[in-house]
């Protein structure tokens, strides 16, 4: 008892959900909306799914190994502070790149930036011109909803054909006023092959020269195996590079704080206190996304020269990770090496191998995971494609947070009305119907209903999963076998999702990528309850339970025995007393 009052719970406790709170901010300002950067830079699905597929799964190695070293080399701290540092710069690299082979789009612009007469049209068209020898001809095609096409000087090099529609604020290459429309298009002919091939190698050699000035500069040998390879696949691979780059120095951040501050706490005997600070990291989530979300949709459309606002969302994640370096440094950790070996996930995997329910838990959240993925990683590009900007996106994602988060106010009643295995079940449905709903957007703010049934696809879901692992897991396992349920879904499903969701919609497109993670998650959800009750029921004995149990069973015991043992005492005294005094008379 006395070790415990040197610890002051409390303050530990205040300063555990500070961190939870603003780690989940500072991701939540980035994180959303990195696939939407990167379809604006000019990636294609197959290889925005390929790069944050790979990101998963580095994930889902590097985190519990780097997690283990440092807590062998005692090292926490010094992890906790350079992969803050680390991952704020090298976020920031990702800006260097310029965008290839497609026009820039700026496409969520807010009407006012645009600074044009409220009665002008602001709807941009992108010209197709197709051209054959001897004639010119130009058909009109609208798209997507647009507000604004700008063409940097890393701008696609054309064969045929170089249109390019601007309304409102042009690039400055373009031209020097930027109230005009503008419409330019360089035709080519037999007349004027010259000309198309003079501005294709003027344009290639813009291309090139940063390029080429980085390697002189850098001396990096890589880029000579990337020379030969064209503009899209170079940029590709260089983001791939700085995404891997970024995902070793970020991930083992969670897993070390976590270790750190539960063992803290488990110290002080308070370790109970410690999952309340997950519902501090969901709120700080949902103000980050929305809150990111609103600010950069007040700004102009480029922040700077050829950079977009959504670049704005790389500097808020480096202003936050800032804020957040004095709570890391004074974060209370604790060192307890005789604890969480590192065969202790091996142990968790064999506890769940071992339960038929715990089995056909674990495969719901890796099917949860794939379709997350697909949520995660395309839904904004499904909203822009429909007129949705920044505002609509962040809010959107900041009610599907806060739906989560309000589901351990109805839980309780809940479980008294449904089982935990029927919770599951309706759970992943849910998800399946949200995806079905996302395939059919119509509106900017189509998506926010749907958002709403995150109470049950995320909130209630993982309320089931947690109530499996304390069936499953014996005494301390309880924290493993939740980690190997998570590494399930969010890293190894999250991983396989994203390398077939990117496929799925370069070859069919975004609608009927939802589709099909809805009925293939609704086809689960349909046979998971005849499994459930098919399958065994092995309840195994929560052994910390038990202990706490038979501990205070024994306390009891023992006060009882020393009143027994006092009460004895105190009447043989008294009978001494009483003889010691007639001896005396």
């Amino acid at each position: 008892m006395k070790r415990n009052k040197q610890i002051n719970i409390r303050h530990a406790l205040a300063l555990a959900g500070t961190f939870s709170f603003l780690s989940c901010c500072t991701k939540a300002c980035l994180l959303p909306f990195l696939t939407l950067y990167f379809r604006q830079l000019g990636l294609n699905p197959a290889m925005t799914g390929i790069i944050m597929g790979t990101k998963h799964l580095v994930s889902l190695v590097w985190s519990p190994l780097a997690a283990l070293l440092s807590k062998h080399y005692n090292k926490r701290r010094a992890v906790i502070v350079a992969s803050l540092l680390s991952s704020a710069v090298v976020a920031l690299l990702l800006l260097l790149l310029p965008p290839v082979n497609v026009h820039m789009q700026v496409s969520s612009c807010n009407m006012s930036a645009l600074r044009v007469d409220p009665t002008q049209s602001v709807e941009t068209k992108v010209l197709t011109s197709r051209v054959s020898p001897g004639t010119a001809s130009t058909e009109t095609h609208p798209e997507a909803p647009v507000s604004l096409s700008v063409v940097p000087p890393a701008v696609n090099t054309v064969k045929d054909t170089i249109s390019v529609v601007t309304t409102g604020k042009s690039s400055p290459h373009l031209h020097d006023h930027p109230h005009e429309n503008t419409s330019v298009v360089v035709h080519n002919s037999l007349t004027t092959e010259s000309s198309v091939s003079s501005v294709q190698t003027a344009m290639k050699n813009k291309r090139s020269a940063p390029a080429q000035g980085g390697k002189q500069e850098g001396g990096l040998d890589f880029l000579g195996s990337l020379k030969a390879m064209d503009d899209l696949h170079q940029l590709f691979f260089m983001i791939l590079l700085i995404v891997l780059l970024w995902e070793c120095v970020s991930c083992p951040l969670e897993w070390t704080v976590d270790d750190g501050l539960y063992e803290y706490l488990d110290f002080a005997d308070a370790s109970d206190h410690y999952s309340n600070t997950g519902m501090w990291g969901l709120l700080g989530a949902a103000l980050g996304v929305g809150g990111t979300g609103l600010l950069v949709s007040t700004l102009n459309c480029l922040i700077a020269a050829n950079t977009p606002r959504i670049a704005a969302h790389f500097y808020f994640y480096a202003g936050l990770v800032a804020l957040i370096l004095p709570v890391a440094m004074s974060l209370p950790l604790h060192l307890n090496k005789k604890r969480d070996r590192a065969n202790r996930l091996l142990k968790a995997v064999q506890l769940i191998r071992g339960s038929p329910h715990a089995l056909l838990c674990a495969f719901t959240t890796l099917l949860v995971g794939v379709a997350g993925s697909a949520v995660d990683n395309f839904l904004l590009w499904q909203m822009q494609d429909h007129g949705s900007s920044e505002l609509h996106m962040g809010l959107s994602l900041a009610v599907a947070l806060l739906s989560q988060a309000a589901f351990p106010l109805l839980a309780g009643r809940v479980s008294k009305l449904l089982s935990p295995g029927r919770i599951l079940t309706i759970g992943a449905a849910s998800l399946s119907l949200q995806c079905f709903y996302y395939s059919f957007l119509w509106s900017a703010w189509a998506a926010l209903p749907a958002q709403l049934l995150n109470c049950l696809s995320a909130g209630a879901l993982w309320w089931a999963v947690k109530v499996q692992c304390e069936d499953v897991a014996t005494a301390g396992a309880e924290r493993k076998v939740k980690r190997t349920y998570e590494s399930l879904s969010l890293h190894l499903g999250g991983g396989l999702g994203s390398f077939a969701g990117g496929f799925v919609v370069q070859r069919f497109g975004l609608a009927w990528l939802f589709r099909g993670v809805a009925v293939g998650l609704m086809l689960w959800c349909v046979f998971l309850p005849l499994l459930q009750w098919k399958a065994p029921r092995q309840r195994r004995i929560n052994y910390s339970r038990l202990l706490a149990a038979e501990a205070s069973e024994a306390s009891d015991s023992e006060s009882e025995q020393d009143r027994d043992w006092l009460d004895k005492a105190v009447d043989a005294d008294g009978g001494n007393n009483s003889s010691g005094q007639r001896r005396n008379h």
